[in-house]
């Protein structure tokens, strides 16, 4: 008889601790993760850095933390980290286990690989008993962000298709007085306008003078990328990687002429993350402010076709109002295509092709590499003694 009884009060205590652990085990437990910036540059290194605490008397034996993430987002090795990595997103999972009243921090090495928009939506966590036959999770919603930008390409990687539009001769060729900048004043030529006369300066002279305008730009760039491979593309885009480049061109071209006073813009026949099935267009201006609008626009690209490319350079030709300097990145030029641009220019635009299949792909490399051997992760426990299980 007493056998049976060891027996009924073992089940007993199991059950027992079972339905502890499972109805307390979530109780008073926390989970925060974050990034260390809110935005950053392709192949840029941050921090994700999470936060696990157990403000009760009660251990916990084992606690599972899932979520899914960018694959772009490329960890360093890390002790009690389990990645499994897929073409859009990774699985990530770790284990740990907490003492009564502790907190614990790890920190993550991340390299992002790939520009975008990295977002936490959702983590899971789970915990049990001690034999793990009894177990309670619970889904915990996240609104963190973090921005990459493209990695725009050094202006000696540029290849710009005319020498007009390089060094000085570009700003030269992008720039018209100024009629309200004075810089001085200068001999009367033929076909100025009276207007102009400086009446101090002539007395001084006792020649005609006229004002001496100082120069501002004028003319305005428009980078516009054709992501579609070949003409009647359909549906899914192949070259992806070349469309890639393309951004990083347009982004490197628009630091560029920005730097020189040049108001530039964007377009793309692609679409915005969470934005309607519609080509993506930023009007060019200048300054500072403009160029991270355009790496924030480059960095939300979703590659799926919105429109034909012909009908994104029609629909310029039919509502420019001023005129544009318009550089266009495509693998191929359409008999429709062509007729557009031929448009475009009978309009006063200046319209320059740039063969997407010719830019040549840089040394560096962003792509994801396998998770090392594990090692060590950084944990900085707040009190008592956690440890990852």
């Amino acid at each position: 008889m007493q056998i049976h009884w060891l027996i009924l009060i073992a089940v007993a205590l199991f059950v027992l601790q079972g339905q502890l652990f499972y109805r307390l085990g979530q109780k008073r437990l926390s989970y925060t993760r974050s990034f260390s910036e809110n935005s950053c540059y392709q192949g840029d290194q941050i921090e994700m850095v999470e936060q696990i605490a157990n403000r009760k008397p009660l251990p916990l034996p084992w606690l599972r933390i899932e979520s899914m993430l960018h694959s772009g987002m490329q960890f360093q090795a890390q002790y009690n980290l389990d990645i499994s990595n897929g073409l859009f997103v990774q699985n990530h999972k770790s284990f740990f286990s907490l003492l009564p009243y502790t907190q614990v921090t790890r920190r993550h090495q991340v390299t992002c690989t790939q520009r975008g928009v990295y977002r936490i939506h959702a983590v899971s966590l789970t915990c049990g008993d001690i034999f793990g036959f009894f177990n309670s999770s619970r889904r915990l919603q996240f609104d963190s962000e973090l921005v990459v930008y493209p990695a725009p390409l050094p202006a000696e990687d540029l290849r710009i298709p005319s020498q007009s539009w390089q060094g000085d001769i570009t700003v030269r060729r992008w720039i018209a007085p100024d009629p309200f900048m004075i810089a001085g004043a200068r001999e009367y030529r033929s076909g100025d306008s009276l207007k102009d006369v400086n009446w101090k300066a002539t007395a001084r002279a006792g020649a005609l003078q006229v004002h001496q305008h100082d120069y501002t730009a004028d003319q305005r760039l428009l980078i516009l990328i054709n992501i579609e491979d070949h003409e009647r593309m359909w549906g899914t885009v192949q070259e992806t990687a070349r469309v890639e480049l393309a951004i990083r061109y347009a982004a490197g071209l628009a630091q560029y002429a920005l730097a020189q006073g040049i108001e530039t813009g964007f377009g793309i026949n692609a679409r915005m993350e969470d934005g309607p099935r519609q080509p993506v267009r930023t009007e060019p201006k200048s300054g500072a402010d403009q160029l991270m609008a355009l790496y924030d626009t480059m960095a939300r690209l979703v590659i799926e076709p919105s429109v034909p490319f012909h009908a994104m350079l029609e629909s310029e030709a039919d509502h420019s109002e001023q005129t544009y300097d318009y550089l266009l990145i495509s693998a191929f030029v359409s008999e429709q295509m062509e007729a557009a641009m031929t448009r475009l220019r009978r309009a006063g635009h200046r319209v320059e092709m740039l063969d997407l299949t010719t830019l040549p792909v840089p040394a560096e490399s962003y792509e994801p590499s396998p998770v090392a051997s594990p090692a060590q992760g950084e944990r900085s426990p707040s009190s008592g003694g956690g440890r990852s299980a």
